[in-house]
Order: structure tokens, then C-alpha cells, then sequence
């Protein structure tokens, strides 16, 4: 750690001394040959999180920013790279939030953490968006594909904790849902990921979970989770499964027109929780080379629906995100991702 912050040191010391703005690119030469390009834009994302997260800096989508530190590098220079075009407008351009499942980050910056849980054994278990102001997630997101296998004899751990990559001053605690009546509903579901046991208790960190009637919670949302682990868990029916789980945590937002209500405040022992208004789900689909989307929008009432059928909650991703304001699988080309977004076949997802 203490390597990591002189070499962020002599970095940003750099970057800030350096007075052209032709240059575009930070560029390490290593030992052994490898360059590493990093975009200045993403230095000053590391200087605003430096003092909040070190563990989440990232130069490409494999390697972590602390693999390469002051020994390996031979030498600094500014270099200007010529932009790639791509079919990706909307894409999000920190490389580490390159992967499918990610959506669009919003404002990333002090006050806003991406935050990724893995396990050495199975890799990502799931990531999410931490709004620090609100000390709440913007949503949790994940994947299903074959090299995550589901171990019969992996039991539900049970024991929430906090998250150990959020500072401790936006955090909050199993102890801030107590009476309150909500439950903690997971977002990225127990059963989805019970590979290992460590893999499980992951899913127990308390960033993983928004607070929920549990009428809603154990009844229809619980209907929701159940398809989409159905459809997770299937090799015939997907390649990858890319999933994005959350509450509404903005106030108001446009909906059919209007400004409605997404979110509120409940106090419990001086800790404000904010609690979800809606719930809701983005899903796509990958098999044989072709995707497929839809999406699923739950208003958050202390009602016990037991007989959900969720083709009655289904909606196409692109009106999710009318009603979030949040850009869905951004990273898909532009092309793949206006089709798939713009509707949906019950067929398809065994709905009917």
C-alpha cells in the first residue's frame, strides 16, 4: 500500500506539472518490454478516490493498478494516442467498468465508489454502485455462465456484515435496520451465488442489500429472483447471463410524464436508510452469438403478492431507463443495444 500511494504521489505530481495539453496519455514502459497506457482523464478519477478506495483502480479490465508498481516501471512519458473509433457512444470509458452487466456510471467520482467483490476461485461475484451522499447502492450487477457452478452443499451464510471497501464514514450497518420494519433484501441473491462458501457471504455485505417490506421482499420480489436464477442456471438457455438488480434511490424522476415519487427516507437510531420506492430488474441474455433483454419494475408496497406472474411486471429495458434516468448495458455496440432494448417476447423468456 504505502508503494502504491508514492507511485500515485510522483503520478499526480507529474500530471499536474506538466503544462501542454497535447499530450493525452500517461505511458509506462516496464521492465521486460510491456507498455501500459493509461488516459489522463482517468489519473484525475485516482486523485479525487485515492483517499477513499485503493482497491478499486484498475488499468485494464485483467490486471489490478497495484500488480505494477515503482520496481517494474523503467520509465514515465506523455504521449498523445489518437482516439479509436468504436460503435459505442455510450460506453462507459473507465476501463474497469467495461464489462456487459455494467451500467453507465453515473458522475464517478468522490462521492460515488464502484465497487467490485470476487473470490480467487470464481472471479467477479458481483459489482456494484455506492453513492456515498446517500450511503446507498445505485444498483448491483452480476453474471451467470458455466464457469460459476452451483454447489449443492454451499448452505446460505446468514451473516451480514458491512462491506470492507466503503470508507466507514458512508457506510451503513446491520445495525440500521433494526426497528425499522424493513427487511434487508438482497439484490444479488443468496442463491445466486453459491459456488463457494466465501462467494455466499459476500452476498451477506450490507451494500448488498436495500431495505424492503418483507411482504414484498419474500412474495413477489423473491417470484422475480427465482426466474432469473432459473434462467441463470441453465446452460440450454444462456452462454451469459448479465444481470442488474436495484431500488430507486432518486426522489423524483420522469415517469408518463409526470414527476413521481422513487425514493424516501425511513430514521432509525439517527441513521437515516433510504428505502426504495420501486424495485426492479435488467436482464440480457447471450446464447449462440444473439441477445436478448428484458426487464422487470415492482412498486415497493406492503402487499404480499404470492401469485406473481412475472410476464405482468415485465417491461422493455428502454422504458427502464425512461424511468430511472439509468443507461442499461451501455457497453453492448449501438446497434445490438438498440434492438435488444427496445422490446421484448414473453416467448423468449418461457413467459407466456
Amino acid at each position: 500500500m504505502k508503494r502504491l500511494l508514492t507511485a500515485i504521489v510522483v503520478i499526480m505530481t507529474a500530471v499536474m506539472a506538466y503544462a501542454q495539453d497535447t499530450p493525452n496519455t500517461l505511458r509506462y514502459k516496464l521492465r521486460g518490454g510491456t507498455t501500459v497506457d493509461i488516459p489522463l482523464k482517468e489519473l484525475k478519477e485516482i486523485k479525487k478516490i485515492a483517499n477513499i478506495s485503493m482497491r478499486n483502480i484498475y488499468i485494464d479490465e485483467n490486471r489490478d493498478y497495484d500488480e505494477f508498481m515503482l520496481e517494474d516501471i523503467e520509465s514515465i512519458d506523455f504521449v498523445y494516442i489518437e482516439p479509436i473509433p468504436h460503435d459505442n457512444l455510450n460506453m462507459n470509458m473507465e476501463r474497469y467498468a467495461r464489462r456487459l452487466e455494467i451500467p453507465h456510471l453515473n458522475a464517478y467520482g468522490e462521492k460515488n465508489l464502484f465497487i467490485e467483490h470476487s473470490t480467487k476461485d470464481y472471479g467477479v461475484t458481483y459489482a456494484l454502485e455506492w453513492d456515498c451522499d446517500k450511503k446507498s447502492q445505485r444498483w448491483t450487477c452480476y453474471q451467470f455462465h458455466d464457469g460459476l457452478p452451483k454447489d449443492e452443499s454451499v448452505g446460505r451464510s446468514s451473516s451480514w456484515k458491512d462491506d470492507p471497501d466503503i470508507p466507514s464514514a458512508y457506510r451503513t450497518h446491520d445495525r440500521d435496520f433494526k426497528g425499522t420494519g424493513f427487511s434487508r433484501g438482497h439484490m444479488c441473491a443468496s442463491d445466486d451465488r453459491k459456488s463457494s462458501e466465501d462467494q455466499n457471504k459476500q452476498t451477506f455485505y450490507i451494500s448488498n442489500a436495500h431495505p424492503q417490506y418483507q411482504s414484498h421482499n419474500g412474495a413477489l420480489w423473491v417470484t422475480l429472483e427465482k426466474a432469473v436464477n432459473t434462467w441463470g442456471n441453465s446452460s440450454s438457455f444462456r452462454d451469459t447471463l448479465y444481470v442488474v438488480k436495484a431500488g430507486t434511490i432518486d426522489e423524483e424522476a420522469p415517469y408518463d410524464g409526470e414527476d413521481i415519487t422513487l425514493g424516501y427516507t425511513t430514521s432509525s437510531e439517527g441513521t437515516n436508510l433510504l428505502v426504495p420506492g420501486y424495485f426492479y430488474m435488467a436482464v440480457l441474455c447471450l446464447k449462440d452469438e444473439e441477445y436478448k433483454a428484458i426487464a422487470f419494475w415492482t412498486k415497493h408496497e406492503d402487499k404480499s403478492i404470492t401469485k406473481a406472474n412475472p410476464k405482468n411486471y415485465a417491461i422493455s429495458i428502454d422504458e427502464l431507463e425512461k424511468r430511472t434516468g439509468i443507461d442499461f448495458f451501455c457497453n453492448l455496440p449501438d446497434d445490438i443495444e438498440a434492438q435488444v432494448e427496445e422490446s421484448y417476447d414473453l416467448k423468449d423468456w418461457n413467459l407466456e
